[in-house]
């Protein structure tokens, strides 16, 4: 993942200056260099040498570069999708989208699904406890999205006043969408916002990428490297700007670097899903494999040659499973599962209560296989 900035840090105690002499085999000389101020003898030593040239520092091993932190458990849970999953196990499905992550034991919910109350049931029903997730991410404004944290954060909170207290969002998810389709603000997200800091819930807003877990990551703002998606019929009012077309500016996807490979969650996927995937794939490094992309990817009516171009890129990519749910479409998962060559448990459409898991694959339920 991206290097953190170091600070320079700088001596108190300034060193001193030392001329060499003239003529001065470097054996002598390496003894007439005074003892270094504040140094212990064996950082003298050290110091003589290099002065002397007795040795130079590209011989001195350089320390070794500390390692990114790989996750090595992981399991997915869908919590709201279209499709509903096995038959009498509970959940029902929606026009939304939600995921509970598990990370080498931090949980983050990524999305709070449509209707207000769709995501506390199903989580209910599949007795999964909410109570200890205490970050949610918003990958954009959209009430699909949206509709359930008010809910979630009321009911969950009685249990555990920190839970889904913390909410983390992309620049421009509270900016003005104008009445859009109907009378009144187009984001609700705005309205809800002062609801839920009301709470002692906090909004975080992020311009780059973040690391709010041990190698669980947000993408930031994502670059659109590719024309994937088009704008919504609405306009984005940015403070201090003329109305422009909506591209959705804040979507933003949650990347948790595995031991596997990347493995990247997206909402909606308005920015793209190859433009996401590689800003996954930028931040941590141009090497590093996607090993799987879960969530919506706004493929749904796609024209068969631009579903078969994300195919390709997706090669590219090396991805090895594919989990599209909402409004990925199901035609364009298993176009694009064969397309790709992936195994049948290698791409699914996603269902409420399937789940994903590094060690184990796609649970994909009854009515995905």
């Amino acid at each position: 993942m991206p290097d953190i900035p170091r600070p320079t840090v700088k001596s108190r105690i300034p060193l001193p200056k030392i001329r060499r002499p003239k003529n001065l085999e470097p054996a002598l000389l390496f003894h007439s260099i005074p003892p270094m101020l504040s140094l212990s003898p064996a950082l003298t030593i050290l110091a003589r040498l290099f002065l002397t040239g007795l040795i130079c520092p590209a011989l001195v091993p350089a320390a070794p570069a500390q390692k990114p932190f790989q996750v090595d458990s992981l399991r997915i849970t869908l919590l709201s999708t279209n499709l509903a999953g096995n038959p009498g196990e509970g959940g029902i499905g929606e026009w939304g989208f939600s995921a509970l992550v598990e990370a080498d034991g931090h949980k983050i919910l990524f999305d709070t699904g449509h209707r207000a109350d769709t995501v506390l049931n199903n989580a209910r029903e599949l007795k999964i406890d909410l109570s200890a997730v205490t970050d949610v991410v918003l990958s954009h404004h959209h009430e699909d999205h949206t509709g359930g944290l008010m809910t979630l954060r009321r009911a969950w909170s009685e249990k555990s006043p920190a839970a889904l207290s913390r909410a983390h969002v992309g620049p421009g998810a509270f900016w003005s969408r104008g009445p859009g389709d109907f009378a009144g603000e187009g984001n609700l997200l705005i309205s809800i916002r002062p609801e839920f800091e009301a709470t002692g819930g906090k909004f975080i807003e992020h311009h780059k990428p973040a690391e709010i877990a041990p190698g669980v990551w947000l993408t930031g703002p994502i670059n659109r490297v590719f024309e994937e998606q088009r704008p919504m019929r609405n306009h984005v009012f940015a403070p201090d700007a003329a109305p422009t077309p909506d591209i959705l500016p804040e979507d933003i996807a949650l990347v948790i670097d595995t031991v596997k490979g990347l493995v990247v969650i997206t909402g909606c996927g308005h920015a793209g899903l190859v433009n996401t995937l590689l800003q996954a794939q930028q931040a941590a490094g141009p090497d590093t494999p996607i090993y799987a992309a879960i969530g919506g990817f706004h493929l749904a009516g796609t024209a068969d040659d631009r579903i078969n171009w994300t195919a390709e890129k997706l090669s590219e990519l090396g991805l090895q499973h594919l989990h599209g749910a909402h409004c990925t479409g199901i035609a364009p998962v298993y176009q694009i599962r064969e397309k790709m060559g992936l195994a049948r448990d290698e791409a699914h459409v996603g269902a409420v209560g399937a789940t994903f898991d590094l060690k184990q694959g796609i649970s994909p339920l009854w009515i995905a296989r």
